[in-house]
């Protein structure tokens, strides 16, 4: 089977898929997953090449495997055809695929599911703990931003088995490129050439009220540490390096996003209590939101796991449960009634 045929197949699947889109919905990306296999198995069906695994390595790249194509899945339930993919690394890349696609379903809006090539549909590295592609969906067959692997001059197959060495050379060149005014100091590699500071970021200080409760939210999410004893040091490093990684936002007091009296105890009613807890307890509508809206490839990045939206409030607590001394998160935060953490 030739590209032209395979892509039709996806053409197929995603005009079916949209229809089931419209009509049934799909509830999460398990299940949007496991119906993309489902439909490229039926219409691969006289193809004796092609075997799908409904059981695959839960890292494996792509996410389906068939013969020398692969297809990639992505899903929403937000308005919006971008969204975060995986590693640079590539570390479960299925060797045997040539030829790799996205099928992304979104079910906010209007829902609909579109294909494309994954070399054109990559357009942004974001980097972090670990640098990973972002990806968005061309529209009506036409990209809306030039691809990634265009702006840095390689092709995808070529970079793909670079080094991880390499790879970087390729990041940092574009980083530099998009940020010509200065440099990004957490993606240089420790030569004479860098900056201890960042020169294209926004102060946490100037952001609106409503944008540093949403911020203060997702960082908490992320990084269940900060309930840790204000005598471990680091805790508020992950919280730093989401903000300023992710959002170009710079805080130069992290420890004040928590435990500040502005955040804790606004009403400065002198009621004591654990500050971490309280502010918290202040932001809970706030993390259940960003729980049910944040990318999965985050929370496998620093969660080191990928979790269900509806489960991720449960696993957080879990988290904070097993890291806080002298207090029990699971005992005071998104608790029904109005339940006091003490010392």
């Amino acid at each position: 089977m030739d590209k032209i045929e395979f892509e039709s197949i996806l053409e197929r699947c995603s005009v079916r898929l949209t229809d089931e889109a419209r009509t049934i919905g799909f509830g999460d990306s398990a299940c949007f997953e496991n119906r993309v296999r489902e439909v490229l198995d039926e219409l691969t069906l006289n193809d004796g090449t092609f075997h799908i695994d409904y059981n695959p390595h839960p890292q494996a790249f792509p996410d389906i495997a068939l013969g020398e194509y692969g297809v990639e899945v992505k899903f929403t339930k937000q308005d919006t055809w971008r969204c975060i993919a995986n590693s640079v690394l590539e570390t479960q890349r299925i060797e045997a695929v040539k030829h790799i696609y996205v099928i992304y379903g979104k079910m906010g809006g209007t829902p609909e599911v579109r294909w494309g090539e994954w070399e054109q549909s990559v357009v942004h590295v974001r980097t972090s703990h670990v640098p990973r592609f972002e990806i968005e969906m061309a529209k009506g067959g036409v990209a809306v931003h030039e691809s990634l692997f265009r702006q840095m001059g390689i092709r995808y197959d070529d970079f793909r088995k670079l080094d991880m060495q390499g790879k970087m050379r390729y990041v940092r060149a574009y980083a530099r490129k998009i940020h010509p005014d200065g440099r990004l100091w957490w993606v240089e590699d420790g030569g004479e050439d860098t900056h201890t500071t960042p020169l294209q970021a926004r102060l946490y200080t100037n952001l609106t009220a409503e944008e540093k409760v949403r911020l203060r939210a997702e960082a908490a999410l992320l990084c269940p540490s900060i309930v840790q004893s204000g005598r471990v040091r680091n805790k508020y490093d992950d919280v730093v390096l989401y903000l300023l990684t992710y959002h170009g936002v710079l805080c130069h007091q992290a420890r004040d996003l928590f435990s500040a009296g502005s955040v804790a105890n606004p009403r400065n009613d002198d009621e004591g209590g654990i500050y971490i807890a309280r502010a918290l307890k202040l932001i809970e509508k706030e993390m259940q939101e960003a729980a049910l809206r944040m990318e999965d490839a985050l929370f496998a990045e620093y969660w080191g796991e990928s979790v269900p939206p509806e489960v991720r409030i449960v696993r957080w607590l879990e988290k904070a449960d097993a890291l806080a001394k002298g207090w029990k998160p699971s005992e005071c935060l998104f608790v029904n009634g109005n339940a006091d953490c003490e010392q």
